[in-house]
């Protein structure tokens, strides 16, 4: 396993990511390369994005240095909701590293001061907020129904077999976070830990290496 070599600021790294593992980097893959982005900065990963906890996420993340530009297809490879895409899109801005789309209909560019880029920002600012609301408001909606015919609310103290399936599936299959299944199967995330199997690994980047800093 190789690791490169300490580069200096300014360079490009790319980030490349499907839903399930039955689906193919390869477009990504080859628009990354035609953008001359090498193989050990492409970060993958075969997940969904419902969670930010994906290994080529955070390891492109961490390998990331302000003067830097991540480089994504589209905008909705980087998060798991539009929120959550603008948040990593002002934390990579916080620590002076750039970001770039290349097929989405407004391009986004932080690296400038592009106004098409800002308009874009702006408009996913107003679509995440009315999701937000949206979603709280069937939440809501969905604990009332239940609550009014009598179902349970509350925790089961014990997961099953099947559950415990199940909570594996959706991490590492659909890649949510160990709270976010907790909340789903209306259990501790204490109780979640204890129960679920280990986790396979996988290669973060598209050349298989696994960079450990710079």
């Amino acid at each position: 396993m190789t690791t490169p070599a300490t580069a200096p600021q300014g360079q490009t790294i790319a980030y490349c990511r499907v839903s399930t593992t039955a689906q193919h980097l390869d477009r990504q893959l080859a628009a990354m390369e035609a953008a001359g982005v090498p193989a050990e900065r492409v970060f993958v990963d075969k997940r969904s994005g419902a969670t930010t906890q994906r290994e080529g996420l955070q390891a492109m993340l961490a390998y990331a240095r302000s003067g830097d530009t991540v480089l994504v297809y589209t905008l909705d490879r980087l998060g798991r909701s539009l929120r959550d895409t603008l948040n990593l899109v002002h934390d990579l801005r916080e620590r002076g590293i750039g970001l770039r789309t290349l097929a989405d209909p407004l391009p986004i560019d932080t690296t400038d001061e592009n106004p098409t880029a800002t308009i874009a920002l702006s408009l996913l600012a107003l679509f995440s907020e009315l999701e937000r609301v949206y979603n709280r408001e069937r939440v809501a909606h969905a604990r009332a129904v239940m609550e009014a015919k009598g179902g349970r609310v509350g925790r089961p103290r014990r997961l099953s077999d099947e559950q415990i399936r199940y909570a594996a599936h959706l991490r590492d299959t659909e890649g949510l976070t160990v709270p976010e299944i907790a909340r789903r199967l209306e259990v501790g995330v204490a109780t979640l830990y204890r129960h679920l199997p280990q986790r396979p690994e996988s290669a973060p980047t598209a050349s298989g290496e696994r960079p450990v800093g710079r």
